[in-house]
């Protein structure tokens, strides 16, 4: 099964693109190594104050694949202090 969390983000304090991937850069580094899943920024990359990056997993177990995708949308929820979560999508396909 192939999962997909997709997390809609808003960065109000960014000035310059620049900025921006100096923000996104350490949150998509961290999901990386906390989670093992693979991160990248896929969409909006023209705007300084949003971005749309994308998480996807692999696994045997939907269940698994589900809940892991639930912990990194959690964690970022909680945790990332850079900006704020406007919307977040789990895909199973």
């Amino acid at each position: 099964m192939l999962g997909q969390l997709t997390i809609h983000l808003h960065l109000p304090a960014c000035s310059s693109l620049k900025e921006k991937r100096g923000r996104l850069k350490p949150l998509i580094a961290r999901l990386h190594k906390e989670f093992n899943v693979s991160v990248a920024e896929m969409d909006l990359q023209d705007k300084w104050t949003e971005a749309v990056i994308a998480c996807a997993l692999v696994n045997s177990d939907a269940v698994v694949v589900r809940q892991s995708l639930q912990s990194v949308a959690k964690w970022v929820e909680s945790h990332w202090t850079d900006g704020d979560v406007i919307e977040q999508k789990i895909e199973i396909l």
